[in-house]
């Protein structure tokens, strides 16, 4: 039983309830485009695993037919604590790997990515980390864990470190020792060298302790979140690919046919000596930090909120009918919101393109709304007809409304 699902709704309360902790507390730890561009990455990364979650079911479907020492049972309470014991030790492995090897911070690294630190940020999700974490799960299969208690475990999993990204909760005594918690979590997001690498437990910290990698929050060492290569974009598209490019040019660069293969596969951070020396990468000073961001007008906020919203709508409509909707269904919608959220992230960042990346966006509607009952999307009648062309009216007048303000600040 996936658990994600119903929890979804559950999660934007929380949101709420965090902005509203912010206000009475008078902090401000939620920007709108860092948020967008978190939920965004968030709702990229559900609707891509639609279309690739068969790669982790079923490698570990197969693993378990033909590679499992015993059948154990899913009736037993036994097995399933377990299984959920089990799950966040080969957790704390695949998330300690994403940190330390290039291919697998090429995926992580878009959970890392938010220089800010809030219940968003949880929801910021890679979309491409199916093709290698299915690796890291195969020992619950060879020990027999059944299929639903794997999907079930995993995301309770997932759902328990959702509370974790949160500034409001302080330090939790004991149960610091054994549970991930808040304090632990926001020192693993830091990107000061004392966290660097450090605090990879889903559920429980013991195995940060066990294996030497636990360190705790600091009082006069703050964190400051974000990565040492910083993303600056909104875009959640690029930001699944960053790492990857940076990889592929890296490794386009090098001269040495070795290179080219071992640059994927060596220490995060690593680069063949000749590029190094040619192209070096600079980071940045922690003590002159400034955290990316875009001059953007109310209006500006407001309309690309509200268009992200039914987008979230439709994300949601994706996930809650994945199972039954047919692959060309699937692909269609993932297009679709693929769409939309790029041309937010480059009106987020004010891009001279912006205008027209929209009115690019509304035109698709049209041809996209008459494809989903051909490919069985949902059937489409003259009201859904009348109220896409409202909708589509009423969003080509707002954008025509403030073109001037878009091009402006566009343009400083």
């Amino acid at each position: 039983m996936n658990f994600i699902l119903y929890a979804v709704p559950f999660f934007f309360v929380l949101i709420a309830v965090e902005l509203l902790a912010d206000r009475w507390r008078k902090v401000n730890n939620y920007r709108v485009a860092d948020a967008i561009n978190s939920l965004s990455t968030g709702v990229l990364s559900t609707t891509t695993g639609l279309l690739t979650k068969g790669v982790g079911l079923v490698t570990y479907a197969f693993a378990l037919d033909h590679l499992a020492l015993w059948r154990l049972s899913a009736e037993s309470v036994w097995v399933w604590v377990f299984a959920f014991i089990l799950y966040d030790l080969c957790y704390y492995w695949l998330h300690r790997m994403g940190h330390e090897r290039n291919i697998l911070w090429a995926a992580h690294s878009v959970h890392h990515q938010s220089e800010d630190y809030n219940l968003s940020t949880a929801l910021r999700q890679t979309s491409t980390g199916f093709l290698l974490s299915w690796i890291f799960y195969l020992p619950l299969a060879v020990i027999g864990v059944p299929l639903v208690v794997f999907v079930a475990v995993a995301s309770l999993n997932l759902l328990y470190q959702f509370w974790v990204h949160t500034r409001h909760i302080p330090k939790l005594g004991g149960f610091e020792w054994i549970f991930v918690t808040p304090s632990n979590h926001r020192a693993h997001h830091a990107q000061n060298l004392i966290y660097m690498d450090r605090n990879y437990g889903g559920v429980f910290i013991v195995w940060d302790r066990l294996f030497g990698t636990f360190q705790e929050e600091l009082d006069e060492e703050p964190p400051i979140f974000g990565v040492t290569t910083p993303l600056r974009s909104w875009n959640p598209l690029w930001a699944n690919v960053q790492f990857y490019a940076q990889l592929a040019a890296d490794a386009r660069r090098t001269t040495s046919w070795r290179d080219k293969l071992k640059i994927w596969f060596m220490p995060t951070g690593w680069r063949p000596a000749d590029v190094a020396a040619r192209y070096p990468l600079s980071k940045p000073d922690l003590s002159q930090f400034r955290k990316f961001d875009v001059p953007l007008s109310l209006a500006q906020q407001l309309y690309v909120g509200s268009q992200f919203g039914l987008y979230t709508l439709l994300g949601s409509y994706l996930l809650s009918n994945g199972d039954v909707l047919p692959w060309p269904a699937l692909i269609v919608g993932w297009a679709w919101v693929a769409l939309g959220l790029f041309v937010f992230g480059a009106a987020l960042e004010n891009r001279p393109a912006a205008l027209k990346l929209e009115g690019l966006r509304l035109a698709a509607n049209l041809p996209l709304m008459a494809l989903a009952p051909v490919v069985g999307l949902w059937p489409v009648t003259s009201t859904g007809w009348a109220v896409l062309l409202t909708y589509t009216a009423l969003s080509a007048i707002a954008v025509y409304c403030a073109r001037g303000r878009f091009t402006r600040l566009a343009g400083s």
